[in-house]
């Protein structure tokens, strides 16, 4: 598939979960930081399962995008 298809789906999906999300950037990093290391438990507990590593890199690619999102709906 490719990938960046998979980051869309994945931003339709967060926002069909969540709504239109406009956290403050520390809030963002947060959930970007939560992303990250469900990464890397997936690359220790899973031994580097490609599925998950893709699944999860998908994610993280997608929120990186709802937060930039959110700041173009901020303004400068």
């Amino acid at each position: 598939m490719d990938p960046l298809r998979e980051i869309m789906e994945e931003r339709v999906r967060q926002d069909r979960k969540w709504g239109e999300q406009n956290h403050p950037n520390l809030y963002w990093l947060g959930i970007l930081t939560e992303e990250v290391g469900e990464l890397a438990r997936a690359i220790i507990e899973r031994r580097q399962a490609n599925e998950d590593i893709r699944r999860e890199l998908v994610q993280i690619a997608a929120v990186c995008l709802a937060w930039l999102e959110t700041n173009e709906r901020e303004g400068p």
